[in-house]
């Protein structure tokens, strides 16, 4: 009927639908208890029904709770006039009742009466289908138009089809470009990942945009496009699309850095499309001689237009590399550890086997342990030191009744030593890959700290292992840095030299500038300093600017690859119709939040 009022649990997007953006009015509770002018000396603790229990401020011991009625203050105003007689109680606005205190109902009560506009209506749906990822097609759906219709509307309520909606769609998408220009143009300094994602036989580059604000000195990210490649990925496809992404939002001046993994085509497109200035100073930071193709260097000087940013290899893909093909290539070569790790990981592969193949293997190993086995997956490298660690958390004793009831090789006790120091050496690794892959308190300055920090606690462990004695010198290489110096330099650099004498006021003379002291005392008193956060570059305005440009960066391609892991969920086997600019569409309002606003 008309005051009809449903509870609904979860799926706050399509509560939304359902109530057209409209929240139920206040709760009783606070439109009139909150308006007693007596009622900031209580602290709310617990609503039920059209009862209150509140907590007096007065009191000494702040333990004692009074119950009241919502519409009757009453018995509250008696504990104030007999217990606090000596004070003298001061009336206050209304709404001043600490509110926010109250536990938070469970369920939310929808009201539909509320009227309210067509615009709200569509953007609530238009929510609803993108951050739920929904198929376009639901508002034709009759049950989803059926709810609709019940929702009260200023007008009639108009319902879109599945086109109408679409283009609904298209002029939103508008808007958000539009907007996402516009914050860029008020910005200095971007960075943007870029990454190639492949499925169901089609490929997409990804691309995001990552800025610190000037203001609150907060990470803040925008997906830029994840547009169809057809053809082969080749380095100059790959530049061309990437300058022209850049180009489309005004960013070919502003991005410090693109970062991306280590595949050899995107490498060697930021190679040969870099200005002849970043060329040259690169040629000390190389660490092995790169040999180019004359040829393609002749092909490339046709290009026209085409200049990318400065290119910065993902750290968690180097970290990966490292973890699997470093430390398997030195445990294979070493003589020590050859046959072991063999040997260990054939057993913990024939257990992985067995329990995920066979329903009573898994349970089997549920009842002995209480856990079931975690089994690697090839595309994360994290997973096989799961896997691992998962087995050394068994005791011996229950892994050989394991072993004996599947009619397994037991785990001998050296090879469950070996695989101890495996999981104890690598485990700095995976906290490592875990903080550079973050993304909203993660930045660029973040990456050389965690990394003298991996190799101290490496060569920490090394002094309790047994069996791979070697492995924390393979995987540890240091590179001292002189953070002062370079920190001086960049600032320098950021204040450029100046003099008020030309060439024709020859006998002109000035006090020397003091810049470069300035410059050092700001450095020193930084560096000194003990606080932490960003809150505090405020106080340094040149190492702000530093900050701003430097920090922009990631450490690694981790968001692009979250942009990814959403598109596998809209681009489903069931919505392999969808065309590439929908898709994309759908996948950058989701990404960004559009309708959340």
């Amino acid at each position: 009927g008309n005051s009809t009022q449903i509870r609904t649990v979860g799926m706050f997007p399509f509560i939304q639908v359902c109530a057209a953006a409209v929240m139920s009015s206040q709760s009783e509770s606070k439109t009139s208890f909150s308006k007693w002018k007596y009622a900031h000396y209580f602290t709310l603790v617990e609503h039920k029904d059209k009862n209150l229990s509140v907590k007096c401020k007065l009191c000494l011991s702040g333990s004692k709770v009074l119950s009241t009625a919502i519409n009757s203050n009453s018995n509250l105003l008696k504990h104030l006039q007999k217990l606090h007689a000596t004070t003298k109680l001061e009336a206050k606005p209304v709404d001043t009742l600490e509110v926010s205190q109250a536990p938070p109902a469970k369920q939310q009560r929808l009201d539909f009466n509320r009227i309210v506009s067509q615009g709200q209506i569509n953007k609530a749906i238009a929510r609803y289908v993108v951050e739920n990822m929904q198929p376009v097609s639901t508002v034709e759906s009759p049950a989803f138009r059926q709810l609709v219709s019940m929702i009260t509307c200023s007008g009639d309520t108009q319902q879109m089809g599945r086109k109408t909606f679409s283009n609904y769609l298209d002029k939103e998408y508008s808007k958000m470009e539009s907007e996402l220009k516009t914050t860029f143009e008020g910005l200095d300094y971007i960075a943007t990942t870029a990454d190639i994602w492949s499925a169901h036989n089609k490929s997409f580059l990804g691309m995001t945009a990552h800025w610190i604000n000037t203001a609150t000195l907060q990470r803040q990210k925008a997906a830029l496009a994840c547009k169809r490649i057809k053809g082969r990925h080749t380095y100059d496809i790959i530049a061309a699309e990437i300058d022209h992404i850049h180009s489309l939002y005004g960013l070919s001046t502003k991005v410090t850095a693109t970062v991306t993994d280590n595949g050899s085509n995107f490498v060697k497109a930021f190679q040969m499309y870099q200005p002849e200035s970043l060329s040259d100073d690169d040629d000390d930071d190389n660490e092995e001689v790169t040999f180019t193709n004359v040829a393609d260097v002749l092909d490339t000087s046709t290009e026209e237009g085409i200049v990318l940013p400065p290119h910065l290899r993902c750290a968690s893909h180097t970290l990966n590399l490292i973890s699997c093909s470093g430390v398997e290539k030195w445990l294979l070569s070493n003589h020590g550890t050859k046959g072991i790790y063999r040997s260990a990981t054939a057993k913990c592969t024939a257990l992985w086997s067995k329990a995920s193949r066979s329903t009573l293997a898994s349970e089997l190993v549920g009842d002995v342990v209480g856990k079931k086995l975690l089994v690697p997956c090839s595309t994360r490298w994290n997973s096989f030191y799961d896997a691992v660690a998962r087995i050394v958390e068994i005791p011996m004793t229950d892994l050989s009744t394991i072993s004996n009831r599947l009619e397994l090789k037991c785990i001998g006790e050296r090879e469950f030593q070996f695989l101890r120091e495996y999981c104890a050496i690598m485990k700095p690794l995976t906290v490592a890959l875990d903080i550079l892959q973050g993304e909203e308190n993660c930045y660029y300055g973040t990456l050389l700290p965690t990394i003298e920090v991996l190799m101290s606690k490496l060569l920490e462990i090394k002094e309790g292992l047994i069996i791979a004695t070697g492995l924390p010198d393979a995987i540890v290489q240091r590179k001292k840095e002189m953070v002062k110096g370079m920190l001086a330099e960049e600032c320098h650099k950021l204040i450029p030299h100046s003099s008020s004498c030309n060439v024709q006021d020859f006998f002109c003379f000035e006090e020397v500038d003091d810049t470069f002291s300035t410059v050092e005392t700001e450095v020193m008193t930084y560096l000194r300093t003990a606080e932490t956060g960003m809150e505090i570059l405020k106080q340094f305005p040149t190492i702000k600017e530093i900050s701003l440009k430097k920090n922009a960066a990631t450490p690694s391609s981790a968001p692009v690859e979250r942009l990814f892991s959403l598109g596998s969920l809209v681009l489903s086997p069931k919505r392999n119709k969808l065309s590439d600019q929908r898709f994309e569409r759908l996948l950058l309002m989701r990404y960004n939040h559009w309708f959340e606003g």
